[in-house]
């Protein structure tokens, strides 16, 4: 009821809603996202989920006062040299926990920024161990990469039958090296041969790549990388004429890399945190807002798929809202402590958090494209013992 509350306010604009929250006290999130750069797309989509959330619910209990949320946003540019300033500028408008970013080299270039200034922050999809490691400040509601790596690496190994597999990686980037990594180990561990290579940042032919793949009788082509560099490899590998399927982590989840893959033979098989049909309330109003407002749905790709990130997005708001309400004040260190106890049932299922701050995930969604439609299909829900 809640949410059919929340989507007759999209539609009707809720004007008076609104007008009376101007008149409420002020509690800021902070949006760490890219909405420029590589990850812009990503950034963008996973930044929709957080949106729809705050128009959902635009304010918050806190204490026993009644606060009107506002997102303040700063883009990270997709850039391990752009993020601290995109993080100093959160700080600086005293938000009370940060959501973000799309990208674990940019989540990592910010957070001691807000580790100096006592602010937690929420990973939404950024999954290298770094991210949380050795620290208190920051927390995440996704799974991880050694466990996104071991589910490609055993659909690779046990559902395709391969035995070799090419990964390829940017030079540099801390989410593509460090995925290819634990994918490298757990597929070497079952007894499979990779050969790992890096591409340097900025560039747009990979056709080399791809004949070495084939040269070296590759049977997956893994490559965990940005959706601009999804999309250029899928392109060029269709005009090769490729077999070999290729594969991808969270990053590929988008409706960009799926229509890039429309019309074309390519097998593509990603993981992912949701497959769109898995909660149809969610997915119903969401959609009603993306097709509402033309710069959400430009946003979004031009249509109304949803992104995993998006979901994420959408979780990780209600996570911090949960935060806020148990530490009874807008207080950000007082947030920061009250996050560990934080348990919450979302759009992507339960999620409470491990010593190191992170999310208790066991499983992740297997998804492949209709080459037909350019849709993302259902394949299977992996489940890998951590």
């Amino acid at each position: 009821m809640k949410k059919l509350i929340a989507l007759l306010m999209v539609l009707t604009l809720a004007l008076p809603v609104f007008a009376l929250a101007e008149d409420m006290p002020v509690v800021k999130i902070g949006v760490y996202e890219p909405a420029s750069g590589d990850s812009g797309a990503g950034g963008k989509q996973e930044t929709l989920g957080v949106q729809y959330a705050n128009v959902e619910t635009p304010t918050v209990e806190i204490g026993g006062v009644t606060y009107k949320v506002e997102l303040v946003y700063a883009d990270n540019g997709s850039s391990t040299d752009k993020a601290p300033s995109a993080a100093q500028e959160l700080v600086s408008a005293n938000v009370s926990v940060v959501l973000g970013s799309y990208g674990s080299g940019v989540s990592i270039a910010g957070s001691e920024y807000f580790k100096n200034a006592n602010i937690p922050a929420i990973g939404l999809t950024c999954t290298n161990p770094q991210v949380t490691a050795g620290n208190t400040h920051y927390f995440r509601v996704c799974f991880l990469d050694p466990f996104q790596g071991t589910v490609l690496a055993n659909y690779a190994f046990n559902t395709l039958g391969a035995r070799t597999a090419y990964c390829l990686a940017e030079l540099g980037n801390d989410y593509d090296v460090g995925l290819v990594t634990y994918f490298q180990q757990a597929f070497e561990g079952m007894g499979g041969t990779v050969i790992s290579d890096t591409f340097p940042t900025n560039n747009s032919d990979f056709t080399s790549y791809l004949t070495n793949a084939a040269m070296y009788g590759a049977e997956v082509f893994f490559c965990p990388v940005s959706i601009a560099y999804s999309t250029q490899i899928l392109q060029q590998a269709s005009s090769q004429g490729v077999t070999f399927p290729i594969l991808g982590g969270d990053t590929l989840d988008s409706n960009v890399v799926a229509n890039a893959a429309k019309g074309t033979e390519l097998k593509v098989v990603i993981d992912t945190f949701y497959q769109e049909g898995a909660n149809p309330e969610f997915d119903t109003g969401f959609k009603a807002w993306l097709n509402s407002d033309t710069t959400a749905l430009a946003n979004n790709g031009g249509n109304d798929m949803i992104s995993a990130v998006s979901v994420m997005g959408y979780d990780g708001y209600y996570v911090a809202l949960e935060a806020m309400k148990a530490a009874g004040t807008t207080d950000p260190a007082t947030v920061m402590a009250t996050l560990p106890g934080v348990v919450y049932t979302g759009v992507s299922g339960e999620i409470k958090f491990d010593e190191n701050g992170d999310a208790v995930r066991t499983s992740a969604f297997v998804k492949t494209v209709d080459n037909a439609t350019g849709e993302w299909l259902f394949v299977t829900e992996q489940q890998v013992a951590q």
